[in-house]
Parts: structure tokens; sequence; C-alpha cells
């Protein structure tokens, strides 16, 4: 999970443009994979895993422009991204 964080702090400081179209596929290419790799991502076995899975998604979806006002699931919709804990 600290790569992924370290990976997206740097998506952060590092882009200027903070659209839809810059940020889901950076997360999608750069920090999802850190994720999957270091947990079962669609059926871990410990609840605690998808929730700190969960934490670095949601922290994803605030880093874009204009969504940082509407709650997760909101954002989740909006950028065409699934919930992973349920």
């Amino acid at each position: 999970m600290n790569k992924a964080n370290r990976m997206l702090g740097k998506i952060k400081r590092n882009f200027i443009n903070k659209s839809k179209e810059t940020i889901i596929p950076l997360y999608k290419s750069l920090v999802r994979p850190h994720l999957e790799y270091h947990c079962q991502i669609w059926s871990p076995y410990y609840k605690k895993d998808t929730k700190l899975i969960e934490v670095v998604q949601r922290r994803a979806t605030k880093l874009v422009a204009g969504m940082q006002d509407f709650n997760y699931n909101d954002r989740l919709k909006m950028l065409g991204l699934q919930q992973l804990e349920e």
C-alpha cells in the first residue's frame, strides 16, 4: 500500500492538469497495479486489506478537479470506478 500512496503523491505533485481524462488513466496504470499486486483486489481474504485499498482509491478520486465536494459514491459513479468494499 505504501508504494501506491507514494505513486499517488507523485501524481498529485507532478501533474498540473487534474482533469478526469488525466488522473483516472494515471491511477489505473500506475497506482492500481501496486494495489492489485499486494492484495487480491477482487476477493481479498481480509476485510482490512479491502479497507486499505479503498482508502487509496478515495484519495485518488479526490485528486480529480471538481470532485472534492461530492461524496465518495458519487465520485465513483462519475469517474466510472467501482467500490471495492461492500
